[in-house]
């Protein structure tokens, strides 16, 4: 038969719907598979049941099949021994007659008849005589009674001088149609050639088996439901308790700490349960210490930050004043003068950035949001770190789109972050040029930081971000940096519902791109710019060629095109 692509698309258009119709009955097969305990323990034990029963259902049929046959040949091998003693005395000394006639009446002879089944009724069960004497040239074959059901196989066997019998289905004139056996021996009399056979039909043996098959199928029936009704109690008395100690868990792990499950009795569940609960007290304990160690943190850096302000402001005056007056001073004194100006800078920045970050702990930190055009910070950004740029003779290249990139944000926090990756850069970009670049989509936008410098080790992408962090613990922070700087954009990117991630790979320099969604309280799904560089660098006042970039100058501070 051949199929046409048009027939073939439409034979697929029949069966896709139950295909998927079963993979998704698979799928939720499965999903329940994993889930449940108690499923897995009560299918577990039918299907082993279901095994055992199999096997014990297999023996006994076999046991009493083989019990039955047995009885039946012995009472069959005897009333055949009978029948042919009947048969013997019948045609002994009668040569008067025909063949035939003497084989009917042997035939008649052997038992009474029964007036239902009109075949032959004994301790064996009923039976059909058939007498055959083969032909031996001179005449044919004479036989009284079905011979036609009688295997040529067991024939051989008589015919060999052997008492034998053979299973076989046979068709009787009076309806009967089904298994019988049929046992055959030669007889002793003037017809030496004299086959005797008697066919006992197994229909009693047959109902028998029929009514014992059913009787243990419908007692493996009740069985596996009794069995699945007390796998299912059992399963539920170890399944409850574990449901429990989960539902515990995961309200434990939501915050409340005084839940505790239920102890009742002595035993394994029992102990679990007591087990648990000691485990939920200890962890409540020491969450609740911890809880207050950071209280109490994040209350003595907000003090202290606070109580610093005081005198620092006072010293700060005196430092000014005497930094004024500094032109009279003698040198050394000038250039002490200049260092304390400097050191008190760095000072207060650091308090400005413990403020910030326990607000950021205490969970206080609020998000100013307004529409504005992302381009803004990246250039107030720029301009706050242009002087580091010219001192460390650094190429600041700016790479943004001509269009507004509009963002619902926070431009304090976004211009701290850019600020906080634009001077890490210059810390670490070696001389060589630091790239900012921004790109938006329809959901996103995103700034990248790209420096040429030390890089980062591998691990150190998510190290970076901890305070007071350094990779090398000897480098000087040309920018005055506190420490937390990263860890501050972390938690402002993280305020923002962005995300903040770096790369870096040692001599290659470090990457750091900030996502933020252009509308406020969506997810980041995808970055409109890559984690990872394209693979090709670029030198010094050589930007990349898909780039439109401004470069800000390392010594003149003068911007090209």
């Amino acid at each position: 038969m051949i199929f046409t692509s048009r027939s073939r698309r439409r034979i697929n258009g029949t069966f896709s719907p139950l295909v998927r119709w079963s993979r998704s009955m698979w799928a939720a097969a499965g999903h329940a598979w994993r889930r449940s305990l108690q499923l897995r323990v009560v299918v577990s034990t039918l299907t082993l049941s279901l095994i055992v029963i199999t096997i014990l259902g297999v023996v006994l049929t076999s046991q009493i099949t083989d019990r039955l046959l047995d009885t039946k040949i012995d009472a069959a091998t005897k009333e055949l021994d009978r029948a042919r003693a009947s048969v013997e005395s019948q045609l002994a000394g009668d040569d008067s007659t025909s063949i035939s006639n003497r084989l009917e009446l042997a035939r008649s002879g052997l038992t009474s008849r029964d007036t239902e089944s009109g075949a032959d009724s004994t301790s064996a069960g009923t039976f059909d005589p058939v007498l055959i004497v083969p032909g031996d040239g001179a005449r044919d074959e004479l036989f009284t009674g079905p011979a036609d059901q009688i295997p040529q196989t067991l024939r051989s066997f008589v015919q060999a001088g052997q008492v034998s019998y053979q299973y076989a289905t046979v068709s009787e004139p009076d309806g009967y149609s089904g298994p019988a056996l049929i046992v055959g021996s030669p007889t002793a009399s003037d017809l030496s050639t004299l086959e005797l056979y008697l066919v006992f039909p197994l229909a009693g043996e047959d109902r028998s088996l029929a009514l014992v098959r059913g009787t243990l199928l419908i007692g493996g029936a009740v069985l596996l439901v009794l069995l699945a009704a007390i796998s299912m109690l059992v399963a539920r008395q170890v399944v409850v308790p574990i449901r429990s100690a989960s539902r515990i868990a995961v309200r434990f792990a939501d915050g409340r700490l005084k839940e505790r499950m239920p102890v009742r009795g002595e035993d394994d569940i029992a102990r679990l349960a007591m087990s648990f609960n000691e485990m939920a007290e200890s962890l409540s304990k020491q969450i609740t210490q911890l809880e207050e160690f950071g209280n109490l943190q994040r209350q003595f850096t907000s003090d202290v930050s606070h109580e610093l302000r005081t005198p620092l402001t006072t010293v700060r005056m005196a430092a000014e004043l005497i930094h004024d007056a500094s032109e009279s001073l003698d040198p050394l004194l000038k250039r002490s003068s200049e260092l304390l100006v400097a050191e008190l800078d760095r000072f207060e920045t650091l308090l400005n950035d413990l403020l910030e970050i326990s607000r950021h702990d205490a969970g206080v930190a609020e998000l100013a949001s307004e529409q504005l055009d992302l381009r803004m910070c990246a250039r107030a950004a720029v301009s706050t770190v242009r002087h580091l740029a010219r001192e460390t003779g650094t190429e600041l290249i700016v790479d943004m789109p001509d269009e507004p990139v509009n963002a619902e944000v926070d431009p304090r926090r976004v211009e701290r972050v850019l600020r906080n990756l634009l001077a890490n850069a210059l810390d670490h970009g070696e001389g060589k040029p630091v790239l900012l670049r921004l790109r938006a989509d329809d959901d996103a936008a995103a700034f990248v930081v790209r420096d040429q410098g030390v890089g980062l080790r591998p691990g150190e992408e998510k190290l970076v971000f901890n305070r007071f962090w350094r990779s090398d613990p000897s480098r000087v922070r040309r920018s005055g940096g506190t420490g937390l700087g990263l860890a501050i954009s972390l938690e402002d990117a993280r305020l923002h519902d962005g995300k903040l991630e770096a790369w870096g790979e040692p001599g290659q320099g470090a990457w750091f791109r900030f996502t933020l969604p252009r509308v406020r309280g969506r997810k980041v799904v995808s970055s409109p710019l890559p984690l990872r560089p394209a693979g090709r660098r670029y030198a010094q006042g050589q930007p990349l060629p898909a780039a439109r970039p401004t470069s800000v100058g390392a010594a003149a501070g003068e911007q090209r095109p």
